[in-house]
């Protein structure tokens, strides 16, 4: 057996299940094997001690919902200002011309990204396949691996391009047998399942308006099949609704029904225009909603019904977005976002800091399908994140653990996934950032202006 470290009595403990963990966690063979109360010590054999005491210790974030690639776009000018349909005409002929290479450093880039905001497992949602990345998956799990995130990866997909009325230009879209066997590909090939998985693979295509009705049927039965969760965009903005109405007859919702992709093995991203009926089915059926405050904030798409959905019975994530409608990948960042969209629909005592912070850990583990992470307890993964508040923006701060998301933390000082440590003292301990930032930009600009 490895080493037992006891991460010690940090400043204060969030654990997702209001277990008392307020002496710290005992760390064992990836897992967590004790929590620690209020000054107590061990109960077990202790090889090392990590003195948190200046630490907020959570369990790790998770990123339920995320396009690495687009982190070769953030800011880019021409589609500034833009609503859904039209910013993504504007950049689709741009990530049409994605490399191998690109989509590599961009993912290494985003990920690294997250690791420095207390990020320990990540989603993708990665549905450009050209000639020149017809691997793009395994790109992504590669760079995953190098770094030692936990991740699950969503082979999207696009089968209408612009000649069949959809927005995406022609090469960025496969035939249908192309995309299902590429799916059964990478499920076989790379899929863990039960605890302690470090790599898991989704079904995703783009969206609803982007694939055919029977890709969207056959999908869902593949990997109803081959036992692996569904994933696409649902109910983003109003535009979409009118657009369901006007192409299939029918509500997002209704659609998606209609395709058989209602259940508890289904998570949407956004899920923002459902009327009250939709909300009581999505409970009904479990399917998760994974909640993208700053892209919604960017694109003007709307606001999450965070509180009438959890009340629904309808698991509640959190997800950055793509690095082109959010601009970054931070992930406490986000929860911040999150609580203070939701004051904009709710009062103030009815969503707090608390709601956003089980959002982004134990909720978006239920859209992942996952229950051996996204809490501190006995049996769970170690997967931790611990932030120090000592900058200047919390100085005065009352309440630590509110204060990490009420004072704007940006960046984790330790983060462990499986037990190991990958970021320390603020540091991402195998990436040269320097160099990664050099390459990306290099990266990015190419993409851009290679017309």
């Amino acid at each position: 057996m490895s080493d037992a470290i006891w991460i010690k009595q940090p400043l204060a403990v969030y654990t997702a299940n209001a277990q008392d963990a307020a002496g710290g966690v005992v760390i064992r063979d990836g897992q967590i094997t004790e929590l620690v109360p209020a000054g107590g010590a061990p109960l077990t054999r202790i090889d090392s001690v990590f003195d948190a005491a200046d630490c907020v210790l959570l369990p790790g974030l998770i990123n339920a919902h995320h396009h690495f690639y687009q982190t070769l776009t953030r800011a880019f000018t021409p589609a500034l200002n833009k609503r859904l349909f039209p910013w993504l005409q504007t950049l689709y002929p741009v990530w049409a011309r994605l490399t191998a290479e690109q989509l590599a450093v961009a993912s290494r880039l985003a990920m690294t990204e997250l690791l420095l905001s207390g990020c320990t497992t990540a989603s993708d949602h990665h549905y450009l396949f050209t000639d020149a990345l017809s691997e793009a998956i395994d790109i992504e799990l590669q760079e995953a691996q190098a770094l030692g995130m936990r991740v699950v990866l969503t082979r999207g997909s696009m089968s209408l391009g612009r000649d069949q009325g959809g927005l995406p230009p022609q090469h960025t879209v496969q035939s249908e047998p192309v995309i299902l066997a590429d799916s059964e590909r990478l499920v076989r090939s790379y899929h863990q399942s039960g605890d302690g998985a470090m790599q898991q693979i989704a079904l995703a295509p783009c969206s609803p308006f982007s694939v055919s009705r029977e890709l969207m049927q056959e999908t869902a039965a593949l990997a109803r099949r081959l036992g692996v969760r569904l994933h696409t965009h649902l109910a983003e903005t109003a535009d979409e609704n009118s657009f369901c109405l006007r192409e299939f007859g029918l509500r997002p919702l209704d659609y998606l029904e209609d395709c058989d992709w209602l259940g508890d093995d289904v998570w949407l991203a956004h899920g923002i225009h459902f009327n009250d009926e939709e909300v009581a089915r999505l409970g009904r059926h479990g399917t998760a909603i994974c909640h993208c405050p700053s892209s919604n904030m960017l694109l003007a798409s709307g606001i999450c019904r965070s509180t009438e959905l959890e009340a629904a019975g309808v698991p509640l994530g959190l997800g950055v977005d793509g690095s082109a409608s959010n601009d970054a990948s931070n992930m406490i960042a986000e929860v911040r976002q999150a609580l203070l969209i939701q004051r904009l629909r709710y009062q103030a005592d009815e969503v707090t800091h608390l709601d956003a912070l089980r959002w982004a850990t134990r909720g978006s583990a239920r859209c992942l399908g996952r229950d051996d992470i996204g809490e501190l307890a006995v049996g769970k993964r170690a997967d931790l994140a611990l932030f120090r508040c000592d900058d200047l923006n919390f100085s005065g701060a009352g309440d630590p653990l509110a204060a990490l998301v009420l004072c704007a933390a940006q960046r984790a000082a330790h983060v462990m996934v499986e037990g190991r440590w990958l970021v320390r003292d603020g540091r991402a301990l195998h990436v040269d950032t320097e160099a990664l930032r050099a390459e990306h930009q290099q990266a990015a600009k190419q993409l851009q202006h290679r017309l």
